[in-house]
C-alpha cells in the first residue's frame, strides 16, 4: 500500500459541487489501495474576501490575529470535505495545520515550516482514515500561535506533509492540466510539459510561473519528493516535476523548458548615490532590515564629472512602500539624491537547462523582443535563466513573440484552464 499526498486548491473547492467532485477523485485514489493525505485551500476567494473584511475593521491588521482569521477558510474547507467523502461511504477525519504537526517560525503573514510532526496524521491513515489537512498554515514553535505561511502555502504544506510522511508522490490539483511552457491564458498555443526537473521548475516558480509555488518546489528537491501537477477538473496525465523523470514518462530533451513573467514586481531607482565603497550594501541593509525581498539589481556606471551613479532594483509591489520609507530614513546616512518608484513593469524569463550548453539563445531571445517592439529596461542572467523587465503594457505581446521565436508553440489543442485562474 502506498502512500499519497493531494493538493487541492481554492478553485478545485470552489463550491459545493466541486468538493464532492473531489471528495470523488479521493475516494477513487483510496479504493486503489493507497494511504492517502489530503491538503485544502479555502474555497475560492475565500481568502481574499477575508482579507478586505480585515482592511474594513483595521487599516493595519495585528498580525497574530490577522493569521488567526485567515486560517479560518481552510478550516470550512476541510470540515466540508471530510463531510462529502464520509457521505461516500468512507471515513476520513479533518485536522487544522497545528494539529497535523506543522511547525513554523515566529514571522506572521509569511511563516518558514521549521519542522513536521504528523504523529496525529500517521494514527489516523493507520486506522484506515483519509487525512485531511489544512493548508496555508501552522503553529509556531516558540509561543505557539497561530501562523500562515503565505500565498500559495498549502502547496508548501503538502510537500512538507509528504516528505515527513514519506510518501510515494505528491499530487497537486490545480484548474489546469500541468506546468505549460507559458501561461495558457497568455499563449493559447503553449504546450503541456510532461516532465520538468527540479532545476528547471525552481526558475520557473521565480519567474512569476503560478502554477507551482518557488518554496514547495525547493522543499521537494531537498527531500526527493515527486510532484505530479494535475487538474481536478480532468482525468488527463499532468506533469512530473522530479529529478528525473518517472516511470515511462517520455521526455524531450528541450533547450528551452518554458517562458514566465511575472507583473506583480515594482522597480525602485535610487538616484545620485556616491560611487564609493559601502554605499551599496548601506542600501540594501536598510532593505534587509525592513524585510523586504529583492529580485533583480542594476548599477550604471557612474558619471565621471559627479562621482554619482544610480542604483535600480526590483521587488514585490505589496513591499513597494516599506523599502521607499526604510530608504527615506536611512538618506541622510547614505546621501542618495532621490528615489524613484515604478509599478508599471513585467518580468519576462526565459528557462531552460539546455541554454548552457547551446549558443545563441540569448541573441534569439532579445531579437524576438526587438521584432515585437518591446524595449528592455533591466536584464539579469543564470546559468539556466534570462530575465528582462519591459513596460507592463508589453508584457503579453512580449511572451507571445518569444514564445513563438523558440518554436513552443503547440499545433494541437488550446491550452485550458478550467476555473479560470490558471491556479
Amino acid at each position: 500500500m502506498g502512500l499519497v499526498v493531494q493538493k487541492y486548491g481554492g478553485s478545485s473547492v470552489a463550491d459545493a459541487e466541486g468538493i464532492k467532485r473531489v471528495a470523488k477523485r479521493v475516494v477513487d485514489a483510496k479504493r486503489n489501495g493507497n494511504q492517502v493525505v489530503v491538503v485544502v485551500s479555502a474555497m475560492g476567494d475565500t481568502t481574499d474576501e477575508l482579507i478586505d473584511l480585515a482592511e474594513q475593521v483595521s487599516p493595519i491588521p495585528a498580525g497574530r490575529e490577522f493569521d488567526m482569521l485567515l486560517t479560518a477558510g481552510e478550516r470550512i474547507s476541510m470540515a466540508l470535505l471530510a463531510m462529502a467523502i464520509k457521505n461516500l461511504g468512507h471515513e476520513a477525519q479533518s485536522f487544522t495545520g497545528s494539529q497535523a504537526g506543522v511547525i513554523t517560525d515566529s514571522v506572521h503573514n509569511k511563516a518558514r515550516i521549521i519542522d513536521v510532526t504528523p504523529g496525529r496524521i500517521r494514527t489516523s491513515i493507520d486506522e484506515g482514515n483519509i487525512a485531511i489537512v489544512a493548508g496555508f498554515q501552522g503553529v509556531s514553535q516558540e509561543g505557539k500561535n497561530i501562523t500562515t505561511l503565505g500565498r500559495g502555502g498549502s502547496d508548501t504544506t503538502a510537500v512538507a506533509l509528504a516528505a515527513a510522511l514519506d510518501a510515494e508522490v505528491c499530487e497537486i490539483y490545480t484548474d489546469v492540466d500541468g506546468v505549460f511552457t507559458a501561461d495558457p491564458r497568455v499563449v493559447k498555443k503553449a504546450k503541456k510539459i510532461d516532465w520538468i526537473s527540479f532545476e528547471d521548475m525552481l526558475e520557473l516558480a521565480a519567474s512569476g510561473s503560478k502554477v507551482l509555488l518557488h518554496r514547495c518546489v525547493e522543499y521537494a528537491r531537498r527531500y526527493n519528493i515527486p510532484i505530479h501537477v494535475r487538474s481536478s477538473f480532468s482525468g488527463l496525465r499532468g506533469t512530473w516535476v522530479s529529478n528525473e523523470p518517472q516511470g515511462d514518462q517520455k521526455v524531450e530533451h528541450a533547450i528551452i523548458s518554458g517562458v514566465a513573467h511575472d507583473v506583480s514586481e515594482a522597480k525602485v531607482t535610487v538616484v545620485g548615490v556616491p560611487d564609493k565603497p559601502g554605499e551599496a550594501a548601506a542600501i540594501f541593509r536598510a532593505i534587509a532590515n525592513a524585510e523586504v525581498n529583492i529580485d533583480m539589481v542594476v548599477q550604471n556606471v557612474s558619471a565621471a564629472s559627479t562621482g554619482l551613479t544610480d542604483i535600480s532594483f526590483t521587488l514585490p509591489k505589496a513591499e513597494g512602500r516599506k523599502a521607499i520609507d526604510a530608504l527615506e530614513r536611512a538618506k541622510g546616512s547614505i546621501g542618495f539624491e532621490s528615489l524613484r518608484y515604478d509599478d508599471q513593469i513585467a518580468k519576462i524569463s526565459l528557462v531552460g537547462a539546455g541554454m548552457k550548453t547551446n549558443p545563441g539563445v540569448t541573441a534569439d531571445f532579445f531579437e524576438a523582443l526587438s521584432d515585437a517592439g518591446v524595449n528592455i529596461e533591466l536584464i539579469s542572467t543564470s546559468e539556466i535563466r534570462i530575465s528582462v523587465v519591459t513596460r507592463a503594457d508589453d508584457v503579453n505581446e512580449a511572451v507571445r513573440a518569444v514564445h513563438t521565436a523558440f518554436g513552443l508553440d503547440s499545433d494541437s489543442d488550446e491550452a485550458v484552464v478550467y476555473g479560470g485562474t490558471g491556479r
